[in-house]
């Protein structure tokens, strides 16, 4: 579903990031582990075309991101780190918005916003001002939006950060059920939200995957971290 082979983006002469291979199949939820500057988000905004690779290719349900970037925008769900939201529009009325950008017609938008809603869990706010609502139902409302169309990819970006830990439990869970249907990618860089939600981590450190395991491979969150810190590290572990 999503394919990447030899990406790189380059600013001037740096590297954000090099040489990145990785591929994800069909219902998988797959998460980018690395800490802040590793190349997460520069790595998403190309693969749903925000910015052009530098070189190297990216495939979206078998559309290439260069040069089909229409075709992958259609299929793709984005969740962006700060979720673009307009404060003075109802929580309804953004959605219905957002589905008249992405070409659903009046019926089919009335259709999709109520479905989205529900599964988000937001239909109780729905003639909210968006001004006026939590963080974690923006979180919830920036999900909504990506869902609309029921895209086959969603790329989440930090999905959970700025929340209080209930708000955390309650994105977390619902991101999982989403596996029923989408290919989800989400970057993180909390350790325990790839053990809890994810099938699959890459962990990227200064532009660079260093490193990609099956999270069955994994004994829990200890072996993750140390997995983690290994795959970073300059040096290696010295024995005691």
């Amino acid at each position: 579903m999503i394919e990447v082979k030899g990406l790189t983006k380059s600013y001037g002469s740096i590297e954000a990031v090099r040489d990145l291979t990785f591929q994800i199949e069909k219902g998988e939820i797959v998460g980018f582990l690395g800490p802040n500057g590793a190349g997460k988000t520069t790595t998403m905004r190309v693969l749903t075309g925000f910015i052009p690779a530098t070189s190297g290719t990216a495939i979206i349900a078998g559309f290439d991101v260069h040069k089909q970037p229409i075709e992958v925008r259609r299929l793709t769900g984005y969740l962006p780190e700060s979720v673009p939201l307009y404060q003075e529009m109802l929580v309804r009325s953004y959605l219905h918005y957002v589905a008249e950008i992405k070409g659903l017609n009046r019926s089919s938008a009335r259709k999709e916003v109520g479905r989205v809603m529900e599964r988000c869990g937001i239909d109780t706010i729905a003639n909210r001002t968006i001004r006026h609502i939590s963080k974690g139902y923006r979180q919830r409302v920036g999900l909504a939006q990506a869902l609309i169309g029921n895209p086959p990819v969603l790329i989440l970006d930090e999905p959970t950060v700025g929340l209080d830990p209930k708000q955390i439990i309650s994105i977390r869970q619902t991101i999982k059920e989403l596996a029923d249907e989408h290919t989800v990618l989400l970057s993180t860089h909390i350790l325990p939200e790839v053990a809890m939600i994810c099938r699959r981590v890459i962990i990227l450190n200064e532009g660079r995957i260093v490193a990609q395991e099956e999270m069955s491979a994994l004994s829990g969150a200890r072996s993750l971290e140390d997995t983690f810190i290994a795959a970073i590290s300059n040096e290696p572990e010295q024995s005691a």
